[in-house]
């Protein structure tokens, strides 16, 4: 049965205190409360010892501070960790931890499935189901914490301490919720992540990037990939919409962009197609004047991939021309693929196990309602 009580998770702070004001509680007890979910991680309202039980059991009766249900944690041999999360509803999205040297970051869903359907990404050929809600988008920061027993938030460093807003989805397409969980992950007086630890990347959904810069302030990324217009309409549609000269002007305009705060373009390496040492020199030139570093990032095959990756010698000299012109421009190494959690991968494996459940059972005659169709 659906649980009818408000879920605390994912409300402004004036959100919360609105909700707790209604029912006869003092404003102050917002703050105690928000204390209590983001730097300690409570998950019910019994551990908030703070509080007298009464309130703790009036509380518990009319709110809830619950979390997604884990359905799967896998953990790579590299140290990643990907969790499959469901929602009230049902619906499933994909949480990853992609480790560093001594710390790393966690790369959250915005979306179930993705309206994209970029040619090189496995994600992109699931279909949209729904944007996620601000608490379901910050509750997954809070999962991967739960994971790592990283509770209360520390003082000083921490294993999980960057956010990317990379997951599922075009988080520009989800830009309210996005907002709203991220000024909750931002928040000093909770999980503290400053906005400089935060990274949004968009496929180029280019009226809405200058309010990321204005309204929130955090590190853009840009899913670039080509330097023709023709190329990029082919393996990312969105660019029909939205051509490169309009997404490079929305970058040069992008509040608080500086040399401290450089725009990072993501460029997945496809064999042939996209590789050549001309197209590094287009690609230095295409980006010059903008405060700019490049992510270069080697193909992820998935099956029946149209592409394959560029071979290793052919991605460093690549590398090797942004470098000559100015640029940074690292080769980021592959995490996660053990477990289906790199790039472009994200809820395929659970994608495909969820048609096979389902194609079996309406074989079998046994067609429940609460079951998505299958995608056309």
């Amino acid at each position: 049965m659906t649980d009818e009580r408000i879920n605390l998770v994912g409300l402004s702070r004036d959100a919360l205190e609105h909700q707790l004001t209604a029912i006869g509680e003092p404003s102050f007890r917002a703050r105690q409360i928000w204390h209590w979910i983001y730097h300690r991680g409570a998950r019910d309202f019994d551990g908030m010892t703070t509080l007298a039980k009464p309130l703790r059991s009036r509380l518990a009766e009319r709110f809830t501070i619950a979390r997604p249900e884990v359905s799967r944690e896998q953990i790579s041999d590299d140290g990643s960790r990907k969790w499959l999360l469901r929602f009230e509803d049902g619906s499933e999205a994909e949480t990853v931890f992609i480790p560093e040297d001594d710390r790393g970051a966690v790369c959250v869903s915005s979306q179930v499935g993705c309206t994209l359907t970029c040619r090189f990404c496995h994600t992109g050929t699931q279909r949209l189901v729904r944007n996620l809600e601000a608490g379901e988008i910050v509750a997954q920061l809070l999962t991967a914490r739960d994971s790592f027993g990283e509770w209360p938030t520390p003082g000083g460093e921490r294993l999980l301490s960057n956010i990317v807003v990379m997951g599922m989805g075009e988080p520009l397409f989800n830009y309210d919720n996005v907002a709203r969980a991220l000024r909750i992950i931002m928040d000093p007086e909770g999980i503290a992540i400053s906005k400089r630890r935060i990274t949004l990347s968009t496929s180029g959904v280019v009226p809405m990037i200058r309010r990321v810069g204005a309204e929130l302030g955090v590190k853009l990324a840009i899913s670039l990939h080509a330097v023709t217009d023709d190329l990029r309409s082919s393996l990312m549609p969105i660019n029909r919409k939205y051509p490169i000269a309009a997404l490079m002007q929305a970058c040069r305009e992008y509040p608080g962009a500086d040399n401290a705060r450089r725009i990072t373009f993501e460029y997945v390496m496809l064999k042939g197609i996209n590789d050549s040492p001309a197209d590094a020199r287009a690609l230095a030139d295409l980006v010059r004047g903008i405060p700019a570093k490049f992510n270069l990032i080697p193909f992820n095959v998935w099956p029946g991939a149209p592409y394959a990756c560029s071979p290793m010698p052919v991605i460093r000299r690549f590398a090797a021309i942004l470098n000559d012109a100015g640029f940074t421009a690292p080769i980021r190494v592959p995490r996660g693929r053990d477990i289906m959690a790199a790039c472009g991968q994200l809820r395929s494996a659970s994608e495909r196990e969820r048609l096979t459940r389902l194609k079996a059972r309406l074989a079998a005659g046994i067609n429940d309602d609460h079951h998505p169709s299958l995608p056309t």
